[in-house]
């Protein structure tokens, strides 16, 4: 129900002359509650209004952009710092080991194959569009290697095209496929067909949203409508699927999670006994609380899967194909306590004396690696990383062998891939890989331990010159706290030049995110959302009593759900921070769930169709917080119009809210990036918009950037 609308205020006066914002939406009758919403116009990118509106902002954001003497300094040295390449561990699929490559001073990552010593390239998105607007967001080879399905996607919306290439030539043999987005490809042996995720057209969905998905067999050479539905028909259009199947093709597994949900049913089929255009589905985890994820390898033996049945920090367990539920799961490594188990990989070739898993834990986000027998459990050794960092999935052969190999980084050292040798215990590059680059210099790294409001203890990772607090300095909080989604140490260009310069650079583990487990996560989602705001208040207040940060020289970035929590800390306490840069950001909590990818983050946040759920998105949305006469920082507001996860429409919102509301110092202003989206994109745009972020902070915070204490 909408009541009248409130009357047109002139804007708040104040020291900047913005671009006219009509006040003129309505009020919104939410479960007997007035909710404002004046403007709402701002949501149609298409309304005249809004293209005009949007220009004028442009033109303020240059104007402000011009006033940053650093940014042309920070852009190249970032560029410096992405320009050295990088790789993605490879997949081996027969003798061709399949991997992402980007060549130092390459624009986009391209799919590259390596047989024997010689690495040549499959796909190069730059050749299909020298624009650069393209992207290869997913690849799965078959399993013998000779054909590969990439998905592409233009424009940042990442609504990508499946196409089928032979490795040998690289020509395409299959396709387009439409509809897909980075959607799982299980193979058939033999390279003939392969099951994956398809949306219906438009025209077969309620309403035309499209937003159903299904699991699809597909023939390869053939159309796809000609495809054979496999599952999905009469489930929601938030469910999401995964399927897999085995090397040897015995075995299909599919997967269903509501949204992003914390839970996973998953159902098998034995592809022996039927068709696999008309698999047996059984159910193999139905209605538990929990996430589980399966090993699948050749031979037919018990599946082993990574799951949180039982273990809200993840255990090993192993089970019969046909097995009903965690009741009939035999645990083979237990929950570690103070760990979080992230990985697991079975080594079993013949070269071995007995078969082991390597299994990837994180001790408060910080990356762990151990040997275990595989039928037992027992530990058996333990790999020494590089650093104190990060360590990515994990590969193996499909056939019994005795190497994995995955990507190490941390804050301050670029990704480099490693090949671990359980017949020797090496662990050293990967030959196929770029060379390694040494750690940044000037810049240490500590992690500290900040007590929330409850006493929650809750870690950071603290970016400075000297390791230790020995004078307050101009400080940048980031954090993320949501989906379970870990903060661990990742190579971070923007931070190096800001250390260097005499910044500090900080992120915090807050609730919400995975850095604990899975209690962590609930304990920051839903009607616990306060939590995830309270352990980053207590991070800011940590930095500034201890002495990193100096009094009015404290400054806040996040992006995307970290938008959010960075916009939430600006309307809970504007006066303690000087700069707040939110990027791609969910910022009218009332209406997330009516645009982009909003409605699948439902069990994240709640629904504003419940009324207890409401009021809680209510009390912390950050649109509907903002105050007339509050003297809000300087806030940079970062888009993207290709943005399909999260709506460009939240932050022009938030921009005309705060323009109108504040008395502060500090401008508002709104950064419109076009032809690019939520995710992958090209390293001039990376090192562009890190530049922008920390230039603006720069600016506000008091930091010179052209600095160098090492230069």
């Amino acid at each position: 129900m909408t009541v009248s609308p409130p009357r047109d205020a002139g804007p708040t006066p104040a020291r900047h002359a913005y671009p006219p914002a009509p006040r003129s939406g309505g009020v919104d009758l939410v479960h007997g509650r007035p909710v404002a919403d004046p403007y709402r116009w701002l949501e149609n990118p298409q309304d005249p209004a809004t293209v005009t509106w949007s220009a004028a902002q442009d033109l303020l954001y240059a104007e402000e952009e011009a006033r940053w003497p650093g940014r042309e300094a920070l852009r190249r040295r970032i560029t410096t710092l992405l320009a050295g390449g990088g790789s993605g561990p490879p997949v081996p699929r027969g003798a061709r080991e399949f991997h992402l490559h980007r060549e130092p001073g390459h624009e986009v990552a391209v799919l590259a194959v390596r047989e024997g010593a010689r690495t040549r390239v499959l796909l190069d998105p730059l050749v299909a569009d020298p624009s650069g607007k393209t992207v290869l967001d997913a690849w799965e080879p078959s399993w013998e290697g000779d054909l590969v399905a990439v998905q592409l996607s233009s424009g940042g919306t990442e609504q990508s095209v499946l196409r089928v290439l032979d490795t040998a030539t690289g020509e395409v043999v299959d396709g387009p496929v439409d509809r897909v987005r980075r959607s799982p490809v299980a193979w058939l042996p033999g390279g003939r067909a392969f099951y994956y995720v398809r949306r219906l057209p438009p025209e077969e969905t309620p309403g035309g949203a499209g937003r159903h998905r299904r699991v699809y067999l597909h023939t390869v050479g053939t159309p796809a409508g000609r495809d054979t539905e496999i599952f999905g028909a009469g489930r929601p259009e938030t469910q999401y699927y995964t399927v897999a199947t085995s090397p040897d093709g015995r075995l299909l597994v599919v997967g269903a999670s509501e949204g992003t949900a914390p839970r996973t049913d998953l159902w098998t089929a034995d592809l022996t006994r039927t068709e696999p255009a008309r698999p047996e589905l059984r159910r193999f985890q139905h209605g538990t609380d929990a996430r589980t994820a399966v090993r699948l390898r050749p031979g037919g033996g018990p599946l082993l899967l990574r799951t949180t049945a039982g273990a809200p920090r993840g255990r090993i367990a192993a089970a019969r194909p046909d097995a009903t539920g965690p009741g009939h799961w035999r645990t083979v490594v237990g929950e570690q306590p103070g760990t979080v188990l992230q990985d697991f990989a079975v080594l079993d070739g013949p070269a071995l004396d007995r078969p082991l898993l390597v299994v990837v834990r994180t001790r408060h986000a910080v990356g762990e690696m151990t040997l275990h027998d595989a039928r037992t459990g027992v530990l058996t050794g333990v790999v020494t990383l590089p650093g104190r960092g990060t360590v990515t999935k994990l590969t193996v052969r499909q056939d019994p062998g005795h190497e994995v190999w995955f990507a190490y980084t941390d804050h301050i050292t670029p990704t480099v891939v490693l090949r671990y040798d359980a017949t020797t215990g090496r662990l050293g590059p990967w030959p196929g890989g770029p060379p390694a680059v040494s750690p940044a210099e000037g810049v240490r790294v500590t992690q500290e331990v900040v007590r929330s409001r409850d006493g929650t203890e809750v870690r950071m990772f603290v970016m400075s010159p000297e390791g230790r607090p020995d004078r307050p300095r101009p400080a940048v909080l980031s954090g993320y706290g949501g989906f379970g989604a870990s903060m661990t140490p990742g190579f971070t260009p923007q931070a190096v030049p800001w250390v260097r310069a005499g910044g500090v650079y900080a992120v915090a583990c807050v609730r919400g995110g995975g850095e604990e487990g899975e209690e962590w996560h609930r304990a920051g989602r839903r009607e616990h959302k306060h939590n995830t705001f309270d352990d980053f208040d207590a991070a800011a207040d940590h930095l500034l009593g201890t002495g990193w940060a100096a009094p009015g020289r404290l400054g806040l970035l996040g992006s995307s759900n970290g938008g959010l929590l960075a916009a939430a800390a600006l309307t809970r306490r504007p006066e303690a921070y000087a700069a707040v840069v939110c990027a791609a950001p969910l910022l009218d909590m009332v209406r997330y769930e009516l645009s982009g990818m909003g409605a699948s983050w439902r069990d994240e946040y709640g629904s504003a169709e419940d009324p207890a759920d409401f009021a809680r998105l209510l009390s912390y949305s950050p649109y509907h917080r903002v105050r007339e006469g509050a003297r809000y920082p300087a806030v940079l507001l970062a888009v993207f119009d290709g943005d399909t996860r999260v709506d460009p429409a939240h932050a022009r919102k938030m921009c005309a809210a705060l323009q109108w509301a504040g008395s502060g110092d500090g401008p508002v202003v709104l950064r419109t990036e076009r032809g690019v989206g939520h995710g992958t994109r090209g390293a001039s745009r990376s090192a562009r918009l890190y530049a922008d972020v920390m230039a603006f902070l720069a600016h506000h915070l008091g930091l010179d950037p052209t600095r160098d204490v090492l230069g």
